[in-house]
C-alpha cells in the first residue's frame, strides 16, 4: 500500500517539482485553491483538494503521514494583513490540522531570508539567529511561521524546517522571468556591480533534501539546504540569463544608492496606495547589496545531504531546455 503524503503549493515552483518528483512513490494530496491549480495538480500527479490556507480541513489531510508545507505569500508588494494571514496564521491552522488528522511528520519550506534585516550574512548556520526587528514584511513572517512550525515539534509528530537560499532551476516561475523582463525592457542594473557573494539552491537538490527529510532529521530542528560553494551574483546572474541567450548590461549602481532609491519608491507607493509592484523594493535592494553564503554541514550530519546537482550542471541542462 502506497504511503500518503499532503503538500501545499503545488502549482507553484517549488511544490510542482516536489510532487512531480514523489508523485510515482506517493499517494499525494495536494491543497488547491483554483480550477486552474486542479489542472495542474492532476498533470503532476496528485490529487488536488479545494481549500485555502488558514482553513484546511483535518479530513484533507487524514490518512496522510506526513505534510510537505510549500505554500506561502512571496510576491515583491503586499500588505502587512496578506503577509501575515499567509505566511503566519496559514501555517499555524496547517500545524493544528496536521496533528489533528494523525500525521506523524510536518515539512516546512522555510529561507534564509527568516534570518535577514538588512546585513550581509558570511558562513552562517543554523545556530545564527533570528532578527529582535527586519523592517521586512517577509522575512518577518516567514521566521514567525518557522518558529511556530519548531516549537510544535512533539513526540508522534516531528517537524522540519529545510531552508534554501537563491532557489532556480527549471520551472522558475520567478528569478528567472523576472530577469529575463528586466534585461529585455532595459530596466536590468547591476547593484555595487554584481560583486555579493551568494549561496544558491538549484531545484533538484531542495526536492532532494526534502524526500530526505521525510525519513531523516530530528524534530524541531531547521535545516540550511544549497548547492556546493558559493559564487559572485554577477557570475551566476550572468550565466543564469545566458541559458536565455541573453547579456546583461554593464550599468551599476552603489548599493547605497539602489536601498535609498528603494525606501523612497517604497514611500510614494504607499502614499499613492498602489497595489502594482515597485520597481525596486527595500528588500530586493538590500538581497542584491549584500552577501549570504552559507554552510551545510548539518544537513550534511543530520539528513544524510548531499547536493545532486552542481551549479554548472544545472547551468547547461538549463542551456539544453531554452536551445
Amino acid at each position: 500500500m502506497r504511503r500518503t503524503l499532503f503538500i501545499t503549493g503545488a502549482s507553484g515552483f517549488v511544490g510542482g517539482a516536489i510532487v512531480q518528483a514523489l508523485a510515482n512513490r506517493f499517494t499525494i494530496r495536494a491543497l488547491s485553491r483554483s480550477e486552474t491549480s486542479d489542472a495542474a495538480i492532476r498533470t503532476l500527479g496528485a490529487t488536488p483538494i479545494r481549500g485555502e490556507l488558514g482553513s484546511v480541513a483535518a479530513d484533507a489531510i487524514a490518512g496522510s503521514e506526513a505534510v510537505i508545507h510549500c505554500a506561502a505569500f512571496v510576491k515583491q508588494w503586499g500588505t502587512r494583513e496578506q503577509f501575515w494571514n499567509a505566511n503566519v496564521e496559514g501555517t499555524r491552522q496547517l500545524l493544528q490540522v496536521a496533528r489533528q488528522a494523525g500525521a506523524r511528520r510536518f515539512i516546512h519550506i522555510g529561507t534564509e531570508a527568516a534570518l535577514f534585516h538588512g546585513q550581509h550574512m558570511r558562513d552562517i548556520d543554523e545556530r545564527y539567529p533570528y532578527p529582535v526587528h527586519t523592517p521586512f514584511l517577509y522575512p518577518e513572517t516567514k521566521a514567525a511561521a518557522e518558529q511556530l512550525v519548531l516549537a510544535a515539534n512533539a513526540p508522534g509528530f516531528a517537524t522540519l524546517s529545510i531552508r534554501p537560499r537563491f532557489v532556480w532551476g527549471p520551472g522558475d516561475q520567478t528569478i528567472l522571468p523576472v530577469l529575463e523582463a528586466m534585461v529585455r525592457s532595459g530596466r536590468f542594473v547591476w547593484i555595487d556591480d554584481g560583486h555579493a557573494l551568494t549561496s544558491t539552491t538549484h531545484i533538484a537538490n531542495l526536492v532532494h533534501a526534502v524526500e530526505l527529510g521525510l525519513e531523516h532529521g530530528n524534530g524541531g530542528n531547521a535545516y540550511f539546504v544549497t548547492d556546493e560553494g558559493v559564487t559572485p551574483m554577477r557570475e551566476f546572474l550572468t550565466a543564469l540569463l545566458a541559458t536565455r541567450n541573453l547579456k546583461p548590461p554593464a550599468k551599476t549602481i552603489p548599493g547605497w544608492l539602489a536601498r535609498t532609491l528603494a525606501s523612497v519608491t517604497e514611500t510614494a507607493w504607499r502614499a499613492l496606495g498602489k497595489t502594482s509592484d515597485p520597481p525596486l523594493t527595500r528588500f530586493a535592494a538590500a538581497m542584491m547589496s549584500r552577501d549570504c553564503t552559507i554552510t551545510i554541514d548539518k544537513a550534511r550530519r543530520e539528513l544524510g545531504y548531499e547536493p545532486v546537482v552542481s551549479r554548472s550542471e544545472g547551468l547547461r541542462e538549463l542551456s539544453g531546455l531554452s536551445g
